[in-house]
């Protein structure tokens, strides 16, 4: 099964290791996910830890724009999708 795309990093915070994603598809904590830039396979990491406003969240809809932990720097404009297993 293709793995699905969620979105893409529209801004990285490094002093706090946090990527803002704008969402395509639904997300959750405990879902494994992977960023992708120019075709090649940064790394990929099972989400532990989103928020929206300051406020935790466990799952997440299309449409919004999350604050996702992430455990490489990744850069603006980087593919996030869902890895389907």
């Amino acid at each position: 099964m293709p793995d699905i795309k969620l979105g893409k990093v529209t801004h990285y915070y490094d002093k706090i290791g946090v990527a803002v994603v704008e969402l395509n598809a639904d997300l959750a904590v405990g879902d494994t996910v992977k960023f992708v830039r120019g075709g090649e396979e940064l790394f990929s990491q099972k989400v532990s830890s989103m928020q929206e406003e300051h406020k935790s969240l466990d799952s997440a809809e299309a449409g919004q724009a999350i604050g996702l932990k992430v455990s490489q720097e990744v850069k603006d404009g980087a593919e996030v999708y869902k890895v389907v297993e």
